[in-house]
């Protein structure tokens, strides 16, 4: 008798604690939404996703090298994207497109006007 009442216990116990995490939870994304604590979460993991591509790195993806004209650069990314658009996976699309945005910074300062 004791063991089924204590039992019980634990089961109603465990079942205000997590309804209480619940609601806890719920209250603290709430406050997370409404101080803008979310949005700035997402552009730091944004920026900080963006960044991490170095430029040797994104050379590799497009099967570049450092002294590939642009406009080559920007055929080889057309030809990627759109056979993983087509029959490959959104991460290696997102992959090339962020190989592309990496080289089309590096491209800026070195030869202005040419970006296309």
């Amino acid at each position: 008798m004791a063991s089924k009442i204590l039992a019980n216990l634990i089961v109603m116990g465990g079942g205000i604690l997590a309804r209480a995490f619940v609601q806890t939870y719920h209250q603290a994304l709430a406050n997370a939404l409404k101080n803008g604590a979310a949005q700035e979460t997402i552009q730091n993991t944004i920026r900080r996703a963006s960044t991490v591509m170095t430029e040797k790195e994104a050379q590799q993806i497009l099967g570049v090298i450092e002294e590939t004209p642009w406009e080559e650069i920007v055929k080889k990314y057309g030809s990627l994207f759109e056979n993983n658009a087509k029959n490959g996976s959104y991460y290696l699309q997102s992959k090339v497109h962020s190989a592309k945005e990496c080289l089309e910074t590096s491209h800026q300062g070195n030869t202005p006007g040419t970006l296309g």
